[in-house]
Formats: structure tokens, sequence, C-alpha cells
């Protein structure tokens, strides 16, 4: 049950420490703390959490060294990285180096704790999280991501560059509702001159290149006035 889940929150502020674990508690989670990456190796080794929540920049050994250690000792436990710096190089070093997830601070703790339910939905015990697999299949559909290439039927798509990353962006995030605020500043790393609009018109791309029928979809559902949800199960390799 969720419940009974527990969540080490690792993070050298211990003002944040002391505001959050309160929070996390009534969402119903058990929560430990460290605070510094060095004390994280030693909680996950003595309590065995169910998932962990990294702040990337900490004394002693950093968010990202932690990861590191981790996934080379193939340790998949999932883990939600606390990024400060909103680009997206960072964001893909995030996830290359086999984070579930990322939350640019400041964030608002009901989205962290929103990243924490979806993020214990989609995880495959004992496997890389599909933000770190370098091949995504549902049904028919299959995408590379090392080649940067799309195929339904074994059939090449012929994708826009956005478009790719919108599609990768929902199928490592399947089964879970995305706002358009959130798409496109994962996706496109939000900035004045784009707006939500860009979204749906990537959307519409992505559906034509499918064949997926909006009104009875296979692969991305509308939430109206909320956003999109990829809502065909995905594996990965």
């Amino acid at each position: 049950m969720e419940g009974t889940r527990k969540i080490l929150l690792v993070d050298d502020e211990q003002p944040i420490i002391e505001q959050l674990i309160p929070i996390l508690e009534r969402a119903g989670f058990d929560v430990i703390s460290a605070p510094n990456g060095e004390e994280a190796l030693r909680q996950i080794e003595i309590a065995s959490p169910d998932l962990i929540v990294l702040d990337v920049i900490m004394p002693r050994l950093d968010g990202r060294g932690v990861l590191r250690r981790l996934r080379q000792a193939n340790n998949w436990i999932p883990a939600i990285l606390l990024t400060q710096v909103n680009e997206s190089v960072d964001r893909i070093m995030a996830l290359e180096e086999g984070a579930d997830d990322y939350l640019n601070k400041p964030y608002d703790p009901l989205e962290l704790i929103a990243r924490i339910r979806a993020v214990l939905r989609r995880i495959r015990p004992g496997q890389p999280p599909l933000t770190a697999v370098q091949r995504l299949v549902s049904g028919e559909l299959s995408l590379d991501r090392v080649a940067r290439k799309a195929f339904l039927n074994s059939t090449e798509l012929s994708l826009t560059r956005q478009a790719f990353a919108l599609l990768e962006y929902l199928m490592t995030h399947s089964h879970e509702l995305l706002s358009r605020e959130r798409l496109l500043n994962s996706v496109w790393v939000w900035n004045y001159e784009t707006g939500t609009r860009a979204v749906d018109a990537r959307i519409c791309e992505i559906r034509q290149a499918l064949t997926d029928d909006s009104t009875q979809p296979r692969y991305i559902e509308t939430v109206i006035g909320e956003g999109y949800r990829f809502i065909s199960d995905v594996s990965g390799t």
C-alpha cells in the first residue's frame, strides 16, 4: 500500500527538511532524512527506502554523485533529483545518470508529492527507469532514443525535433497527466517567446504521424483543461 512507502529525503538545508517531512507524512508516506550524500548512502543500506528525493547541490557528496554510485552498483532504487538550474543540459544530465524524474527549485511541495506518486506507479522493480533506457516500445510504436528515430509498424515516422522530444517525454511518463506548462518547461525549457500553443501544435503533429484519433485515442489522451496523458503501456530495453 502507498501509505507504507518509505521516502528518503536528502537535503543539506535543514529548514527544507523540517518543512517537507510533515507534508510528506500527511500525504501518507514514512519519511527519513539525510543531510548529505554520504549519509544518504548509509541510510539506503540500513533502511531500504522505496524512493529517494535527492538535492543536487550538497557538501561531501552531491546528489548526482549519490545517483552515480547507486547506478554503478546496479541499484535502481527510484530517485527524483531536485535541481536549481532550469537548463536543458541540467535535465539531460539528470536523466542520463539514471534519475526517474527531476524537479526544479523552488517547487511546490504538492508537485513533489505528485511526482513521487507518479514515479512509484511506473517503476519496474530492479530495472532501470524508462528515462534511462535506449529504446521505448508501446504496442506497434517504438522510439530509438539514441538514433533519435520513431517507428510505427516498422515504418519510420516523420517528426520534427520538438515533436520527437515531446513524444519521448510522454512515453517516459506514461499514464501520468502532464499539464501544457510542465511539458513546455520540460521539453522546450520555458521562455517568453514560446507559449503553450506550441505544445498543442506538436501534439497534433504526433497524432497525425501515429494516425491517433483524439476522440478514441490509442496513445495520447487529452484531458480538457488539464493537459495530456500517454495512455498505452510502455516498456524499455
